[in-house]
């Protein structure tokens, strides 16, 4: 008992013990083999747009690794709700894409949607600050689409070799388990792109009053291809037909003292008395050629396209509970790989290794054969060449099993569901890309708050901001808001008790850094 005691004392004392010695140098990043690592900031791209590439072995590692770190619980979205429903679409598509569920007005294609928060585990409240899950699965004719975004419509960082560090930082701490907002701030500190998502975050859409009262986003910028091969990129935006509701810190607290769950009542409250719940999908569209005319880059995924008109063109309505939570809700899987022909994936940086994550994750997390269960099953006959590994209960009643083959029963290719073409040209490089902006958007999303919604939005952000010790770490987060705005920033500087001539030398000298 003694001695537990006093390694308490030693602990409790050795914050001030260590904050009088020289901090030691740092130590070179490795992969899991030893090798240094050249470059932890940015993914292998062929040239500054391009996709990323699969000879990226740290990319690779770093996200393979990072999804099998829990078992059984997701890493993200843990905990979450879901239910079915249909999506009708408005009319034919054809001339931007050859998907089929776009091909006629009143098409309608069966859909499951789970929502989720993403950080916080699996039984946790509901109400916490967070962003939302928003990922719409499509059961087409042509196979399945998932649609996986959020319920805010950028995210943090623009390259996926960031998202395991990015995760670590949110997460409890592996030594004390609790959340730090001093780990927080001080990855963020190093990530000024967060900027925006922070601010949307930390404001009062970070705690919405429902699911059914909140909008969702693909996040990411896609590809619709029709017929002809011809490319326009596209953003999926959802809008809540019930219009959008969210909750203050005190109004967020006081709800989940009544009910920590109730996200979850309200949604299937609402469906089992026939208030279903509908959300209009909207598009915007944008030709190749005109991508690099905007003063951002729209493949960005931590920017909106302002100006850019949204075009609705159909209608999902949820209108049945599962009948087994853990079959559907849990075990349903999504990854923004699972694509039909007439969408595709686009060159942004973060999206291209979510394509590899989100389905690795799912494999370990559910199993080889996830795509057999029946929430994530297609309706679409599947003959794929895969075969065995853990869960397989297809009944296979043929020996070709490879391809090509002269046997009658073979496999074939569709040439009318190929994938466009890309020209990709210049040297492979790890880079960040050239047009980063990384404050604008967040200024302009502070200034379209009202009064009382920019003053929730400080006192959120110094809850947690206001905790952290480091003073330079506190400095330098306020210096990009105060760089979004500087009343933002002022704001911020004053509630967290840093000075504002500090926050303005770090702005000015980190100018360059746009």
């Amino acid at each position: 008992m003694t001695r537990t005691l006093l390694a308490a004392a030693a602990l409790a004392a050795a914050p001030a013990a260590r904050a009088q010695q020289p901090a030691p140098p740092p130590k070179p990043l490795t992969q899991d083999s030893g090798r240094p690592v050249g470059n932890n900031q940015n993914s292998r791209t062929a040239g500054e747009n391009g996709p990323v590439l699969l000879d990226d072995f740290h990319l690779i590692e770093k996200l393979a690794r990072f999804d099998r770190e829990r078992i059984p619980e997701r890493v993200v979205h843990a905990r979450g709700v879901g239910a079915h429903g249909e999506f009708e679409s408005y009319g034919d598509l054809s001339k931007l894409t050859k998907a089929k569920l776009f091909s006629a007005k009143g098409k309608k294609t069966p859909v499951f949607l789970r929502f989720s928060t993403v950080i916080h585990p699996g039984g946790s409240p509901e109400n916490l600050r967070d962003p939302r899950g928003f990922a719409v699965k499509f059961y087409t004719e042509e196979g399945n689409w998932d649609l996986v975004g959020n319920n805010l419509p950028v995210f943090f960082i623009r390259d996926a070799i960031k998202f395991p560090d990015m995760i670590h930082s949110l997460k409890p701490s592996p030594v004390t388990n609790q959340q730090d907002p001093n780990r927080v701030f001080d990855f963020f500190s190093h990530i000024p792109e967060s900027t925006h998502m922070l601010t949307l975050v930390y404001s009062d859409m970070g705690t919405p009053a429902s699911l059914r009262q909140m909008d969702g986003f693909g996040v990411h910028a896609f590809k619709l291809v029709n017929d002809k091969g011809e490319v326009t990129y596209v953003k999926f935006n959802w809008r809540s037909q019930q219009g959008n509701k969210n909750f203050t810190a005190e109004e967020a607290a006081a709800s989940t003292a009544k009910n920590h769950s109730n996200h979850t009542e309200d949604l299937y409250e609402a469906i089992k008395a026939g208030n279903y719940p509908s959300w209009e999908l909207r598009i915007q569209t944008m030709k190749p050629e005109d991508l690099d005319k905007h003063d951002f880059n729209p493949l960005d995924d931590t920017k909106v396209w302002p100006g850019v008109p949204e075009v609705p063109v159909g209608k999902m309505t949820l209108n049945r509970v599962p009948a087994n939570f853990f079959q559907f809700t849990e075990q349903s899987a999504f990854s923004p790989g699972i694509l039909v022909p007439g969408i595709e994936a686009s060159e942004d940086k973060m999206l291209q290794g979510r394509l590899f994550s989100y389905a690795d994750t799912q494999r370990y997390r559910v199993g080889t054969n996830y795509l057999m269960l029946p929430v994530n099953r297609p309706l679409s006959s599947v003959n794929s060449n895969n075969q065995d590994g853990q869960g397989n209960f297809g009944v296979t009643t043929s020996d070709v099993n490879y391809e090509p083959s002269v046997t009658t029963g073979g496999r074939t290719d569709t040439p009318a569901a190929e994938s466009s073409k890309l020209k990709a040209t210049g040297p492979v490089v790890q880079q960040p890309i050239a047009k980063t902006q990384n404050f604008k958007q967040a200024g302009d999303q502070y200034r379209a708050f009202t009064d009382a919604e920019r003053t929730n939005l400080v006192k959120n952000l110094a809850g947690d901001l206001g905790k952290v010790r480091n003073e330079a770490v506190k400095v330098k987060v306020v210096s990009h808001f105060y760089r979004a705005d500087p009343d933002y920033g002022a704001r911020l500087a004053a509630a967290v008790n840093v000075k504002l001539d500090d926050v303005k030398k770090v702005a000015e000298a980190d100018k360059d850094v746009k």
